[in-house]
Order: C-alpha cells, then structure tokens, then sequence
C-alpha cells in the first residue's frame, strides 16, 4: 500500500513539473528567431520640463510622445525634487504615469533636501519605455570636479528581445567629453546585445569625441547622412548636438528633427528594426 501512495505521488510531482514548463516553453516559441522588432527611438533635452515661452509643462512633453508613438525615450535634464523650477516633482515619474510607461531614472547630481527631512534634490537623465525594463545602471563619469555627468544603462526587454538603451548628457568642454566618451566605449563593449545610446552631447559631428563613439563604441549616427539635423537652439538652430547611435547592423529609418517649443532642444526620433532573437540572460 506504502508502495502505491508513494507511486502516487510521484506521479502527481511529475505531471505538475511538466505542466509548470509549458508557459516558459511557449514564451520562447511565440517570439522565434529570424523575424524583426520594430522600435520608435526618441532623444529629448526637456530642460527641466520648461518651453521657450518660459512655461513649465510636462504634459506637452507627455503628449508629443504619445503623438509621435515613440516606444523609448532617453530624456536629459531631468529634476527630481530639484527645486521650485519644476515644482520639486519627480519628472521621470510623472512622464511615466502620464504616459503608462516604465522608467529609470539615474542622479548625476544628488544634493541635500533644502529643508531636513524632505526628499533629497536630483538633477540626472531618464529612460522611458512602453516595454518591460529589466535591469538598469547609471554609471558617473569623469568630471574633474564640474558639473559630474553619466552614462544610465537600461535593458528592455522588447517582445523578448533583450535591448540595451544608453542615455547621457556630457560635459561643456573637450577634456571632460573626451574622458566621458573613452569610458562610455569600455562599457558598451562588455555586451554584445544590440545597442542604442543617446543624448545630448554638447559636441557637433566631426569633432574628436563624436568620432570616438563611432569608431571606439562600433556604433552608427543615425542622423549622420541627414539634411536638416540641427537641433539646437529651437529657434533657428544651428548645431547639431543631440544623437541617437545604433549597434553596427541595426537598421534605421524615419529619421526626423521635431519641431516643439516646449524645451531649449529640439527632440529626435528614429524608426529602428531589430533582429528578433531568443531571450538573452542577465542582460548580456
């Protein structure tokens, strides 16, 4: 009898383990190798959320990239309880809440709360994404004592394929962006996953540091043959100094400079496809 419970039971154990594998196995098959993922990219300077009318306004900002569909979004300038010029807000969450999207959110600056107790006031980048994001980073960079800059890593997981999107906003002079760009390389290269950083790097194309990235970092301008690409300042501008670069590989199109008022920078966007691949782990 002892003989027949015990029987039982392992029975019951097995059938419960198989039956337990069967959603894992689907999510692999539902999302086979060999077809693409489409991505809508956006890099947007918010400057704190405030236009060139001087008007604080995060839901223009929420709704031109609802307008504009954009799935990810690297932001820059971006307060968190910073102070009265965005109502000591939590910008990267209230975005996200306007739009229903995920968010990280990395600190470059963190200063004491004006007042003991209160929260403490941060000055930093944001990621905002449609899709699940699994693991996040934000790396500080060298800032010989200036105003300290970073790289935010995000990897988000995009109908199970696993991107890595980068977000920074470098420094005012050449040294700084220099050092900046030789650590933000050594990062990029410890993954193979596909790739996608953005920013605002305070440098034009041509120059030293915008070059490293594409050769050092192997990675694509996307804007690099287009016309029209400025994107500073918004009324007439005439630098361009906002990118998004892809992995090598990674096809783009749709690449477009939008015309808003509701920051210092004009916001950019790109159609990117992605090769469709099995689940990566630990982001790598």
């Amino acid at each position: 009898m002892r003989k027949i419970i015990t029987s039982f039971i392992a029975a019951i154990v097995l059938a419960f383990l198989t039956v337990s594998s069967i959603p894992a196995q689907a999510s692999v098959s539902e999302f086979p190798r060999g077809n693409e993922v489409n991505l809508k990219v956006m890099s947007y300077n918010i400057h704190h959320g405030v236009g060139v009318d001087n008007v604080l306004d995060l839901q223009r900002i929420a709704d031109l990239i609802t307008e504009k569909q954009a799935d990810v979004v690297g932001i820059q300038e971006v307060d968190r309880h910073y102070g009265a010029r965005s109502n000591f807000e939590d910008q990267a969450k209230v975005l996200a809440e306007m739009l229903g999207y995920h968010y990280v959110y990395g600190a470059n600056l963190d200063l004491n709360p004006a007042v003991e107790g209160q929260d403490r006031r941060q000055y930093g980048t944001a990621i905002l994404s449609k899709y699940p994001i699994i693991q996040s980073q934000n790396y500080l960079l060298s800032s010989f004592g200036k105003e300290q800059r970073g790289l935010l890593e995000a990897t988000v997981n995009v109908k199970g394929n696993h991107v890595r999107v980068y977000n920074t906003h470098l420094g005012l002079d050449v040294p700084q962006r220099l050092a900046q760009v030789n650590e933000i390389n050594d990062i990029l290269s410890k993954k193979e996953t596909p790739a996608i950083l953005m920013g605002d790097l305070n440098a034009e194309p041509g120059v030293e540091e915008v070059e490293l990235l594409r050769t050092g970092g192997n990675l694509v301008d996307v804007f690099q043959d287009a016309d029209n690409a400025n994107t500073f300042p918004v009324k007439n501008p005439s630098k361009r100094i906002d990118y998004i670069f892809v992995s090598e590989g990674v096809k783009f199109s749709g690449q477009q400079v939008l015309q808003s008022t509701y920051s210092d920078h004009l916001p950019i966007i790109v159609d990117l496809e992605l090769e469709r691949s099995a689940p990566y782990l630990n982001g790598n």
